[in-house]
């Protein structure tokens, strides 16, 4: 079976740790949104795509929720001192994934190239695409004015009301190669627990990505990030809400609803079933938190055997 994942960060991460312990990683393609890179101290940043190779390598700093175990911050520190604005922090192994990305950027390699070479020095098992090679960068609007995704996500801690979301070089953009070919050819498409909006939706902003799913002969199923109307992580319900959108496993539906045939929602909203059935989409009731690695193992193979029946 050919397993296709959209994926943002955490969720995503945590989701595929689950997936690799009962599907052969050799037929895993993960496609990952980078509407989230952004450049830091002149060093190109890919927030989750590195999220999901540190992760899956071991290396993840899970008690931090961001970067590399057993990390030092001395470059942060004395950048500081130098006075630089410091509030998108990086240990000193991390600055490392950094300078080597940017290095090869400079060399003319592509972030397809560049994700395949760092992956492989992870020794990730299965394949990473960027779902664009081209510059694509998420800007929130807020009362204040523009804001990158990540101004908004870790400066401001999300605080901000959302007014509008616009993707900056979707026209121009392409998806990465490899990228619709894999679509073509999955069995199954998953779409991770990642917020629907600013990582799987940004993922599906690029051209010719949602077409192709939604003509794919591949059963498609959704993972809710959702529970009881409130984000596992990060900003998604609040997102939701600002924009006029239903902050709820509902929502999660509808936001799909052109491509889907079944969504894993968490039991806290069984009540939710009968009306998300009535969008067309059958509705597969597990325990969508994932606490541990048993957890996500569970929650993977509730998907797995949905798309198997």
């Amino acid at each position: 079976m050919k397993i296709v994942v959209l994926a943002g960060g955490v969720g995503a991460a945590r989701f595929l740790e689950g997936l690799v312990q009962i599907i052969d990683p050799k037929n895993i393609t993960v496609i990952v949104n980078t509407g989230d890179d952004e450049n830091f101290y002149g060093l190109r940043v890919c927030p989750d795509i590195d999220t999901i190779i540190y992760t899956l390598s071991g290396n993840h700093n899970d008690k931090q929720g961001w970067g590399l175990k057993d990390e030092t911050f001395t470059v942060i520190n004395q950048l500081k001192k130098l006075g630089h604005d410091n509030w998108f922090t990086l240990g000193d192994k991390d600055f490392a994934t950094h300078i080597h990305r940017t290095n090869l950027i400079k060399q003319g390699k592509t972030l397809s190239e560049i994700t395949k070479n760092i992956a492989e020095h992870f020794a990730i098992p299965f394949t990473i695409l960027p779902m664009s090679d081209n510059i694509f960068k998420t800007v929130i609007t807020t009362p204040d004015g523009e804001l990158s995704f990540q101004e908004y996500f870790v400066k401001r801690r999300f605080a901000d009301k959302v007014l509008t979301i616009t993707f900056n070089g979707m026209k121009r953009a392409k998806p990465a190669p490899g990228v619709l070919k894999a679509i073509d050819n999955a069995d199954a498409i998953i779409i991770a627990p990642s917020n629907p909006i600013v990582s799987i939706g940004t993922i599906l902003a690029v051209p010719d990505i949602r077409e192709h799913i939604k003509n794919t002969k591949a059963k498609t199923i959704a993972v809710s990030p959702i529970v009881d109307g409130k984000a596992i992580k990060g900003p998604a319900d609040t997102m939701l809400k600002d924009l006029g959108m239903d902050p709820s496993v509902i929502g999660v539906a509808k936001h799909y609803q052109d491509f889907l045939d079944m969504i894993v929602i968490d039991k806290q909203d069984k009540k939710q079933k009968k009306a998300i059935e009535k969008l067309g989409i059958k509705v597969i009731i597990t325990d969508t938190m994932m606490k541990d690695i048993q957890t996500k193992k569970n929650l993977a193979q509730s998907v797995i055997t949905a798309i198997s029946l």
